[in-house]
Parts: C-alpha cells; structure tokens; sequence
C-alpha cells in the first residue's frame, strides 16, 4: 500500500467519471475548486486522494493522474441512497442552510452515515505517512476526523466545512448533535467559509459537550483545536486569462447575436437547489415585466439550472415548479423568437462558461443561503474589462468579500427588484469602480491564497506550505 505525506479526503474523487482507452484519467474542477487550489501541491508532494469514484459496488482500481494516487472508497446502493441522498443530502443539507426545506431524520440514514464515515477513515489510515497531513472536506464526512485520530493519533487532522454552519438553535434539533460536534473536533484544524460559522460552533462545543471555547480555540481534553474563517476562492487568474481568448471573445458575440442582441442580458448560473432562491429571483423579473420596468426586446434573462441530485424528491418537485413557472413567465411575456427566459439545464465546459460570463451585463446571484458560491467570484473575473455588475445575496459566503456588489436579500422580493433594476441602470463609471475592486480582491485573494493560508495554520512545520508557495 502507498503511502502519503498529504491525504485529501473528500466525498468525490478529483477525475472524470469516464477512463479513456489508454487508462488514463483527467483532472476535473470539483464543487468548491478544491482540485483547481490543491493541484499544484498535490503534483510536488506524494499525494493521495481518497474519495467514492461514483457508481456502487466494488471500488475501482484507478491510475494515478499527475502522480497523484487515487484511492477509491466503494460505496453499495445502500450506502448512497442512506447515507449520500439521505443523511448528507436530506439531513445535514436543508439544516446547514437555514432550513428552507424541512430536515428528515431517520435511524436507518444516520447508520449509514456512521458506516460510510468509519470506511473513509479506514482508508485514509491506510495511506497515510508516519507524521502525515490529512485535510478532509465537508458536509459528508464530519465524524471522519474523529475516527481518523482514534486510528492514526500521530496525523494531523484537517477539517474544512465548504457550506453554512447553523446558528445553534438550528443545530439542536439534530438527534445525533453531540457524535456530529465529537467527530469535527477530531480535528487540529476545523475551517469554515465566514466567522459566524465558526462562532456557530464554539457556542455549540459549550453547550453541547460543555467544552472550554472561544471563537478560535476550543479545549479538547488534553488538545487545543483550532478554529477560524478560510474563506474558499478561485484561479482568478486562469478564468481572467480564459476569459480573455480570442476564440471566448468570438463566442461572447455570437451569443449575443442569438440571443437578439438586447440592450442587456442578465445571467443566472446555478445547480437545480432550492437554496439557490431561483423561484424567487423568477418571481421578480416576472414583476418587472409585468410593470414595464423591464421590456423582453431590451432586456434577456439566461437562467441556467443544472440539474442536482435528480433522484432526491424534494429536487424533482422543484424542478418540475421552475420549468412551469418558466414556461408561464415566457407565455404571457414572450413574443414569437423573442423568450423572456432563455432556459438551459444541460452543463457547460469552461470555455462555454467564460463565454457567458463576457456576455451578462448583469450577473445575479441570489441564494438564500450559500457557504460562499463560486459562480460570482468566477463572473467578476471574467470581466476583464471591468465592466457587468454582480447582483449578490447578502446570504452567500461571497458577499463578505465583494461588498461592491448590488447586494440584496433574496427573501425581499421588492427589495430584489430595486436591487436588480440598480444593477441593470448603473452607470457605466460607479459599475466599473465596483468591478476593478472586486477583481483587485480578487487577484490578492485566489484559490492558492486560500490553500496556502489553511495549510499554513494547520501544518506546523511547514513544508507543505513550502512546496505549495514554490508552485505558486
């Protein structure tokens, strides 16, 4: 068995979901960016990736992908119906954001959890140096650390949470409450995306499990686990350089000659997720159509809505709301060859995207809750230009950092229309001050920022902090 200095353990493996006929893998971007901020350390350093290769049954044996070694958990149709589309996705998901679908709890799922936890931590042990770092990520595996540190005391332990961490009053209505908050305190390092999620846990840590806890310690026995604020970013400058290609720029036009070359196009880009506030952005624009604030001729909506998690019930019912409302909205507003909503659910590649990007003049991004959302650090890089306006929920982890932005609260549909029309009337100086300072955050705040901020505070002697720096 091959061991590692640095152990990435996340619910997904890092490669495409098909092998090409030599056997070899690709690299691919995974919710969240953790491949794009990790790839270059991860090629300077013996290095493994633990994670579920998709599909059940037995676990693959895949090739390592840039000297990378893959190492696949399996998981049964059991283990993903329990413990990804349930606990994970059914539980720990509607609760961590703000319960805008309402939480299920059943024995069976939780263990699953617990079974599917104890196999990732098993694997991690086996691959892992005397001594090595081992950085485990999110939602899906919270008692991972804690059964990792039982096995492999001689590790250190890092935990990132890339969604919200509810407030408490939220969190106490977990049955398993006190084995979720033991699991992450497995950790020497647990990261969140904002402050208040980490003040979110200290508080918890006390009155759960009644431990010491400020809102970067807290006492673990005989172990201090740190706690803090990482805020995840981007490749800010390969999206800019992306973004910027001649044959992108082409595409930008093109797109905009189909979609009848409006006066303005706003772009909405987000997974099929009833956190993600697209009825509620809909809603909006249907009213400002319907007061002629916003004409169909002038003004073009791209929504896209990649589909998530198709089999989940709750997905499938509001799927089946937005496509309605969609086709109400383009029936009574649209003219023949003239839509009001462009509706596109099928995925993009990145050249596509960067392309999209160049084209909206208004970007609106308005989860209701998100841990931070990627989608508007990745169209304020794409303006390369400095021009577009970023419409963006005070309730995604982004807003944070690009308070530039047109910010709004999504659940105050007057407000969201106010909001929206400011972005679509700004003027051309006050949006493009906004872009140029979001773009320099940005730039001084990117995904490697990121990785190399983290790992600095969780790996005392520093040699990974070294490598990454090196390649950065």
């Amino acid at each position: 068995m091959r061991q590692s200095s640095l152990v990435v353990v996340a619910n997904r493996l890092p490669i495409d979901d098909s092998v090409a006929p030599d056997g070899a893998c690709e690299w691919r971007r995974s919710p969240g960016g953790l491949v794009s901020a990790l790839h270059p350390l991860l090629r300077q350093t013996p290095a493994t990736w633990v994670g579920w290769a998709g599909g059940t049954g037995p676990a693959p044996v895949l090739p390592d992908v840039d000297g990378v070694h893959m190492q696949t958990v399996p998981l049964t149709a059991d283990d993903l119906r329990d413990h990804y589309e349930g606990f994970a996705n059914a539980t720990l998901w509607p609760l961590y954001h703000d319960a805008v679908e309402q939480p299920e709890y059943h024995r069976r799922w939780w263990e699953a959890y617990q079974r599917v936890n104890q196999r990732f931590a098993e694997a991690t042990a086996e691959v892992a140096d005397p001594g090595a770092v081992v950085w485990v990520q999110d939602y899906h595996l919270q008692l991972v650390p804690g059964l990792l540190r039982e096995l492999r005391p001689d590790l250190r332990i890092g935990f990132f949470l890339h969604v919200p961490f509810p407030p408490p009053e939220l969190f106490m209505q977990l049955p398993r409450r006190a084995e979720l908050l033991r699991g992450m305190l497995g950790a020497d390092l647990i990261g969140f995306q904002r402050a208040q999620a980490a003040h979110n846990f200290a508080q918890l840590a006390t009155k759960v499990l009644g431990l010491p806890a400020t809102d970067r310690r807290i006492g673990v026995q005989d172990r201090v686990v740190r706690i803090g604020a990482y805020p995840v970013s981007i490749d800010t400058a390969e999206m800019a350089a992306l973004a910027g290609r001649p044959d992108v720029t082409a595409r930008a036009r093109r797109l905009r000659h189909d979609l009848g070359d409006p006066e303005r196009v706003i772009l909405s880009l987000d997974r099929m997720d009833y956190t993600k506030g697209i009825e509620q952005r809909l809603k909006a624009y249907s009213e400002l159509l319907a007061s002629g604030d916003v004409k169909v001729r002038d003004t073009v909506l791209v929504q896209v809505a990649m589909p998530s998690r198709e089999r989940v019930g709750q997905y499938q019912i509001l799927r089946e709301r937005i496509e309605r409302e969609v086709g109400r909205i383009n029936g009574e507003f649209g003219r023949v060859g003239e839509p009001a909503i462009h509706y596109l659910t099928q995925p993009f590649d990145r050249a596509e995207l960067a392309a999209l990007y160049r084209v909206a003049d208004v970007m609106a991004v308005t989860p209701l809750r998100d841990g931070m959302n990627l989608v508007a650090k990745e169209y304020v890089a794409a303006r390369v230009d400095d021009t577009g306006a970023l419409l963006l929920s005070e309730f995604a982890g982004a807003a944070a950092e690009l308070d530039q932005a047109y910010l709004v609260n999504p659940h105050d549909l007057e407000g969201l229309k106010q909001g929206l029309l400011s972005a679509l009337r700004a003027a051309p100086g006050d949006s493009g001050d906004r872009m140029r300072a979001m773009r320099d955050h940005l730039h001084r705040h990117d995904i490697r920022a990121w990785a190399r901020s983290y790992l600095s505070a969780l790996d005392d002697t520093g040699s990974l902090l070294t490598r990454l720096s090196s390649t950065g």
